[in-house]
């Protein structure tokens, strides 16, 4: 069961890592070489690639990048994470209509970024082959979360001839999205399980992979702009 303290040391530890982060990546960026953030003030329109091969839903994403700061905004809809420990073992699936939020960063090099992510993932909870539906669901809640993820982008045809090749892009992530509070009582969800007959009790999931805070997706999209051919 986590507390109000828990939560509170919890948020103020992220948001140290933060600024810690962003301290140490502005060391970084003034020892760059000159011309090394291209791709600078441009936008981009990403889609994601786990959610539609993983969780059976899907993502999109905004981002502008100017010349060294990253801000976005993503979507992702219709997720159905794979279930794992006692959610597994007491028959039950989750499903989230969405999870969604921003991001604000700091280019470490033309290509590398990283972001600080507040995020809202709403839950709901269903017993294993049941259809969904207001009467099958268990019950349904929000978590939030706030975290750091790292993103690589790549661009395949940065030196093509066809200006409209050179704006496709690759992004690679990796994330790391803490829970930091949920609008279940005492972060826990006490039910009647269909299969014992006896009440059960969960913890607050995590939205990460098998329970965990940790993220890793890629993504492909076009970036609008500042698609001028590279020399080589």
């Amino acid at each position: 069961m986590k507390t109000n303290v828990q939560t509170k040391i919890t948020k103020n530890a992220v948001l140290g890592l933060f600024i810690t982060s962003i301290t140490i990546l502005n060391g970084f960026s003034q020892k760059s070489k000159k011309g090394e953030f291209e791709h600078g003030n441009t936008w981009t329109v990403m889609a994601g690639l786990i959610q539609p091969i993983a969780l059976g839903g899907g993502n999109v994403e905004l981002n502008y990048f100017g010349k060294r700061t990253v801000f976005d905004f993503s979507h992702g809809f219709s997720l159905n994470p794979p279930v794992v420990g006692a959610v597994k073992d007491q028959g039950l699936v989750w499903h989230l209509p969405y999870s969604t939020g921003l991001g604000i960063g700091y280019r470490i090099t033309k290509a590398l970024d990283v972001r600080f992510e507040p995020k809202l993932h709403s839950w709901e909870a269903y017993n294993k082959g049941d259809e969904r539906s207001e009467s099958t669901k268990i019950t349904d809640f929000k978590t939030i979360t706030m975290g750091i993820g790292m993103y690589y982008r790549y661009f395949p045809f940065k030196n093509s001839e066809s200006k409209f090749l050179r704006g496709l892009v690759t992004a690679s992530s990796v994330r790391w999205w803490q829970n930091v509070g949920t609008t279940l009582r005492n972060d826990e969800l006490n039910y009647k399980n269909k299969i014992s007959g006896k009440m059960e009790k969960l913890d607050a999931p995590n939205i990460g992979f098998a329970n965990t805070s940790i993220i890793i997706n890629i993504g492909i999209g076009y970036s609008f702009g500042g698609n001028d051919k590279e020399s080589n």
